[in-house]
């Protein structure tokens, strides 16, 4: 099942503040994709781009450009933190 996502912002250390059309929030964490994906480090080495990231049309994911993105179910599967609390530590 999607849960589409209602709005994306960009904060430090390349961490994202995922809300979704249920009004659950989740952080995620784009580093580890550095290691793994390399189309991604581009997020480090281009001043701007990671604070560029908007929600696609229908909110089926996020992207970036037209190299870069991630789904919906992605972001909300691996968060690194789902308490409320913690997530405006970031924020």
């Amino acid at each position: 099942m999607f849960h589409t996502i209602k709005s994306i912002k960009p904060l430090n250390d390349y961490i994202l503040l995922a809300t979704f059309t249920d009004n659950t929030v989740k952080i995620y964490d784009v580093k580890p994709l550095f290691t793994t994906i390399d189309a991604f480090k581009s997020l480090q080495h281009t001043p701007g781009l990671f604070e560029q990231v908007k929600v696609d049309v229908g909110g089926y994911g996020i992207s970036w450009n037209d190299y870069l993105d991630l789904s919906c179910d992605d972001i909300r599967e691996k968060v690194i933190i789902q308490d409320k609390e913690k997530i405006f530590k970031y924020a």
